[in-house]
């Protein structure tokens, strides 16, 4: 079995973690992998820096004057912090719209002191709350900006989604009637492909002088180096978006999916870095990658040492008295493959 982490209580295994592993470079190598690097996979929100690849190619995010943080925030699953709410309404009120356009609905934001002072005020929870609302306030700003639709914008046949489209298709180089769509939890569709073509994207967006379209290489490089100038907006306070881009400073971005996957860009190396949990699970994701940044020798003696960083790997299992009755440990071993992926134009 491709076991990527076990869960200890005591000394003794409770649970396993099934996973695939798959590293690319920038010239469409699969130098390593494990698992099934071919699993074909949603990568969920770890397709937002693409989803957001359009805000800059369109002139939206010129238009109205985005700031590094604006472009990081819709790449974001945020934690819904004061900071992330208002440059969030700060995005709409630019397009001259509200936030009652956003089709991301609603949950309990991840940031407890938030959540308690809406309570406390006896407001009630509205989409701006949502971990998703940067990125739709992003795909409002660019439907007024090229003059469509802003109300239907989370809509598969909408320009905004088949722009997104196009440009995952481009930068993974996979066939884009080849791409399985469904329908995010936050509404807007969602892309399936196989777990190296992920990787591979990540990889090219680390290089992007890989990318021949001049106006998409010069997107490509403003949203990662957004996201790697104000991680904080891509995460929140104690999230692992956020510590791993603080840890590296400027060499790697990084962006959680649900359903427990992860994808890294290494901009020093040019790899590209995609897993997935079997399971959904993301307790183990997190430390998962982790030991496959080790495992490369990247951050080693350095970044993974990181306070923050650290805490994600092998993680305790607390009790409810926080007790630590246990542990979440990944253990596995990348096999080396180099393979040529098979290289598809659009």
């Amino acid at each position: 079995m491709n076991i990527v982490a076990n869960v200890y209580r005591g000394g003794i295994v409770e649970s396993s973690h099934l996973g695939h592993v798959a590293v690319v470079d920038a010239a469409g190598n699969l130098l390593y992998s494990y698992g099934d690097p071919h699993r074909l996979t949603f990568a969920r929100s770890a397709m937002k820096p693409l989803q957001t690849i359009p805000v800059v190619e369109t002139g939206t995010a010129d238009q109205f004057v985005f700031e590094d943080a604006d472009l990081s925030l819709c790449c974001a699953s945020h934690s819904g912090e004061l900071r992330h709410r208002t440059r969030a309404m700060g995005i709409l009120e630019r397009a001259g719209k509200g936030e009652e356009l956003l089709q991301c609905g609603t949950h309990v934001p991840r940031d407890e002191e938030s959540y308690r002072q809406l309570i406390l005020d006896g407001r009630e929870l509205t989409p701006i709350y949502s971990n998703c609302s940067g990125k739709h306030s992003g795909m409002i700003a660019t439907a007024v900006h090229m003059g469509e639709d802003p109300a239907t914008y989370h809509l598969e046949s909408h320009p905004v989604q088949q722009r997104i489209l196009e440009v995952i298709a481009d930068i993974m180089c996979y066939p884009k009637e080849q791409i399985a769509t469904a329908i995010d939890g936050c509404g807007v569709p969602v892309h399936q492909l196989p777990l190296v073509n992920i990787a591979y994207g990540f990889a090219r967006m680390a290089k992007p002088e890989t990318i021949g379209n001049d106006t998409r290489r010069a997107a490509v490089q403003r949203v990662t180096e957004a996201m790697m100038a104000a991680p904080e907006m891509v995460g929140g306070k104690k999230r692992y978006c956020t510590d791993l881009m603080n840890a590296f400073e400027g060499r790697l971005f990084g962006k959680a999916g649900a359903e427990a996957v992860y994808c890294i860009g290494d901009k020093a190396t040019g790899l590209g870095i995609a897993i997935k949990i079997e399971d959904g699970s993301p307790r183990a994701t997190y430390a998962v990658m982790n030991e496959v940044l080790r495992q490369l020798g990247i951050g080693t003696g350095g970044a993974l040492d990181d306070a923050a960083l650290s805490s994600h790997t092998n993680p305790d299992v607390l009790n409810m008295s926080g007790q630590r009755v246990g542990k979440i440990e990944a253990q596995f071993l990348l096999q080396k493959v180099n393979e040529k992926i098979i290289i598809v134009k659009n």
